[in-house]
């Protein structure tokens, strides 16, 4: 069947509907999946986080949002045990974040791959699963069984890019590479998933398309997602965290005048910052005090 969706983000035949992910909340829904209390920290005695709290609860899609240097891609390596706080506590799953790790799917914005490496799509996700006894566990090269495969395809699956199981990773497509990376964080099975800007390398249309992935895949795992794409992210997030050195959470859609200040700053009528930043607002959905008569 010829194919009208023509976005290179998929695997281009077409725009199907995805199989239903394989995946349950494994915490139930409404508790804390991660929380961060009164938590600070510094590089090189340069703060730059300050006494931020946080509380993501199981099965919210929440996108955490604010300037370069503001301290977004710190809390996610915060949540994956990379860096200790300088103050407060963090605990992930109920847990220190080091021991939950395994239980965490992480997208990261760039795939590490030498681009003369001659790893498949399909190699590329079973890299994903975590096995015991290393890469010869059972005796046989690279160690996979065909069991881990199967669980492989069936994530591939779950991001429309089984189709390109056999292609060669490297020359696929800004989008199409990072629906691979989000097979890989797949393919464990993760009680959580952390993405650190996800659209940064990949064209408007393959935004859209990921984010209906992301929509779809937030009905069965919880999803935190670092981003500066303030308006594809706007459709489809439930809450929202604005950090800038501080934190502000809204368990809602809706960007507050707060948050707009401590992202952008206070601004007067006659700054072209002060309708920009009305725009914002009215994208993400007013807030209670604009609705007010």
């Amino acid at each position: 069947m010829p194919s009208d969706h023509l976005c290179s983000t998929c695997s281009g035949h077409g725009l199907s509907p995805l199989p239903e992910p394989k995946l349950r909340l494994s915490t139930p829904p409404g508790q804390p999946v991660i929380e961060l209390d009164g938590v600070s920290f510094s590089y090189d005695n340069r703060e730059v986080l300050f006494d931020v709290n946080l509380t993501v609860r199981a099965g919210e899609f929440m996108a955490v949002v604010g300037p370069n240097g503001g301290g977004k891609t710190t809390l996610v390596k915060l949540a994956l045990g990379l860096l200790k706080p300088g103050r407060g506590t963090v605990r992930v799953l109920g847990a220190d974040p080091l021991v939950s790790r395994p239980a965490v799917g992480y997208v990261p914005q760039h795939a590490h791959v030498q681009p003369s490496f001659p790893i498949t799509v399909l190699d590329a996700v079973l890299l994903g699963l975590r096995r015991k006894g290393g890469l010869l566990s059972w005796g046989h090269w690279p160690g996979y069984r065909s069991a881990d495969r199967q669980k492989a395809m069936d994530s591939l699956r779950m991001v429309d890019m089984a189709d390109l199981s056999g292609r060669r990773f490297d020359v696929l497509s800004g989008g199409q590479k990072q629906r691979v990376l989000v097979a890989r964080a797949l393919v464990s099975e993760p009680a959580l998933l952390l993405f650190d800007e996800p659209t940064s390398n990949i064209d408007p249309q393959g935004k859209i398309c990921l984010f209906d992935l992301l929509s779809i895949l937030s009905e069965s795992i919880t999803i935190v997602m670092v981003s500066h794409d303030l308006i594809t992210t706007s459709t489809r997030i439930t809450s929202v965290a604005a950090v800038n050195r501080r934190l502000i959470q809204h368990h809602g859609r809706e960007l507050t005048p707060d948050m707009l200040a401590l992202i952008y700053g206070t601004h007067d009528a006659t700054c072209p910052m002060d309708e920009y930043i009305k725009g914002l607002s009215s994208v993400f959905g007013e807030s209670r005090q604009r609705r007010q008569p």
